[in-house]
């Protein structure tokens, strides 16, 4: 659905007062919501938590590509109106913590675990298992540093932007503290909500001082996500393989009698 700033947006600057921003795919993420969405987050090289089965091979070579590691699925893309067509913008996301909380799943004494086809019963278990759930499991850890992803094509006529959809695709994710390249930062077993923020490039020699008037900030409810260094929800695995174009190979591929 659209999606717009509460209170206190008529006080924006006339540049984006009127912007508003649908998200794209939307039924799908309200798929994944439903089920609890889960985002990978890993150390640079650690590509293989990102698909179940870590022999898995797509092609002859391994599956998912590299390349492909962290990015989030489904992809943030929205269809942005209202901007003014000849003024300049900024695009860019951040992420914020949904609450105080860290989080367990898996399975303890007496419980039956989750169908992952990637554990081996005889491994030891790190997360107790309730009800197929997240349960709070103490209080958060501290906050990972701060990091906003400006889209690379900032900054950019408001008809441009308006022209096509926008989408996030180059975004990546990590839990890795000392990262520098520029991903974003986000502690494992914490929930996060995605923001997405349209900045007026105002050119006014003094603009600093109009700044909190110069933005306006989206947030869409189905986006929230938990993130993981390996899918904990095996529906969650399933529905990555079954709606990820990139998985299509992988689905595909059967095994020769």
């Amino acid at each position: 659905g659209w999606a717009g700033e509460g209170p206190g947006a008529g006080s924006k600057n006339r540049h984006v007062c009127h912007a508003a921003a649908q998200l794209e795919m939307g039924s799908l993420w309200e798929e994944f919501n439903r089920l609890g969405t889960e985002m990978i987050v890993t150390k640079a090289g650690r590509w293989e938590l990102e698909w179940p089965g870590e022999l898995q091979r797509w092609g002859g070579t391994p599956f998912p590509p590299p390349s492909l590691c962290r990015r989030m699925f489904p992809t943030f893309q929205v269809k942005l109106s209202g901007l003014d067509p000849l003024a300049d913008y900024v695009l860019l996301m951040d992420f914020i913590p949904l609450d105080d909380k860290r989080y367990r799943w898996g399975w303890g004494s007496g419980g039956r675990g989750p169908d992952l086809g990637m554990l081996s019963p005889s491994l030891p278990c790190r997360y107790a298992f309730h009800s197929s759930s997240w349960l709070a499991a103490g209080r958060a850890e501290p906050a990972a540093p701060g990091r906003v992803h400006f889209h690379p094509d900032s900054p950019a006529k408001g008809a441009q932007w308006m022209r096509q959809i926008v989408s996030f695709d180059k975004l990546k994710l990590t839990n890795n503290l000392l990262d520098d390249n520029g991903h974003i930062i986000l502690n494992s077993m914490h929930r996060y909500q995605p923001r997405f923020h349209v900045v007026f490039v105002d050119p006014r020699r003094d603009s600093e001082r109009f700044a909190h008037q110069n933005f306006k900030s989206f947030s869409f409810p189905e986006t929230q996500f938990m993130a993981v260094t390996a899918y904990q929800n095996h529906r969650i695995t399933q529905l990555k393989i079954a709606s990820n174009p990139f998985a299509k190979g992988f689905r595909d591929s059967d095994p020769e009698p």
